[in-house]
């Protein structure tokens, strides 16, 4: 897991765990540890790393927007790579920040154990009136055209 760089979410980690993030990645190799910190940890690094490649992309076009570059530099088949890169690397970012944010609101709070969750399937019950009778056995067959002979 990634301790080292920096994610967008650092301050939420914080907020919900009460630790700063490098205390939280102790905790985290504890036999105790909690799932959801193990989880949310794992979506950090994933996050920072995703957000050390969309910084990077954007310094590279900017570096090679930069005014003072040689214009006959200039590759539109570059461009368009770094746009579809970054585009990418936004839609990872985004997702890691959602998958995050969606695990710190519904997890329980810190010590407080999960409660383990009970999953029943409903039962439909159907009572019949008494006057309800089955079907005769030949009910609804499909009769062939009647000659008027007897067979």
């Amino acid at each position: 897991m990634s301790t080292a760089k920096a994610s967008t979410m650092d301050i939420d980690l914080q907020r919900v765990f009460g630790s700063p993030v490098p205390e939280l990645h102790e905790a985290a190799v504890a036999r105790d540890a909690s799932p959801a910190l193990t989880r949310a940890l794992e979506l950090r690094s994933f996050l920072a790393l995703t957000e050390e490649q969309v910084a990077r992309v954007r310094d590279r076009v900017h570096a090679d927007m930069d005014p003072d570059r040689d214009m006959g530099e200039l590759s539109a088949d570059k461009l368009r790579f770094d746009a579809q890169w970054l585009e990418a690397a936004l839609d990872a970012r985004d997702g890691y920040r959602a998958a995050l944010g969606e695990l710190l609101r519904t997890m329980p709070p810190p010590g407080q154990p999960a409660r383990p969750v009970r999953m029943t399937q409903p039962r439909a019950t159907v009572t019949l009136p008494t006057s309800a009778a089955p079907a005769p056995p030949r009910a609804g067959a499909a009769r062939g055209p009647r000659s008027g002979k007897p067979a």
